[in-house]
């Protein structure tokens, strides 16, 4: 059984991973993938947030505001939005009406943006946990 230091370093270290992942994806200009990875990365580092709050497994849930608001962060509303923003990468890109229509917004300039702000918030994330 893993400690809870282990658990949330698991969780951290495969969140990183995703990084490398994502990193990649975006200098190919796969943009739209980039940020369902992206989604993953900012999942997997409240969900090591979680551990350190709650001292327990993280639900097996996906909705990254719920899970910021469940782990205590006082986050304002421009994070809530962006949190609100990326949660579409993960359940809407599955299914074939919405990504066509997310692909149009994966442009990129706005992955660009929004790519930045998932690094700096993970960074941000980490810097809470550790």
């Amino acid at each position: 059984m893993l400690t809870l230091e282990q658990q949330i370093q698991y969780w951290l270290d495969i969140a990183d991973k995703d990084l490398e992942v994502a990193e990649s994806l975006f200098s190919n200009g796969h943009y739209l993938h980039c940020l369902y990875f992206g989604h993953l990365v900012i999942e997997k580092a409240l969900k090591a947030n979680w551990v350190k709050v709650y001292e327990e497994t993280p639900p097996k849930i996906h909705d990254l505001v719920k899970l910021a608001d469940k782990t205590h962060f006082n986050l304002g509303s421009f994070d809530i939005s962006f949190l609100d923003e990326l949660n579409k990468f993960n359940i809407e890109t599955r299914y074939p009406d919405y990504k066509l229509g997310v692909y149009k917004v994966c442009t990129k300039e706005y992955s660009t943006l929004l790519f930045n702000r998932i690094k700096e918030f993970f960074q941000w994330i980490k810097s809470q946990i550790t």
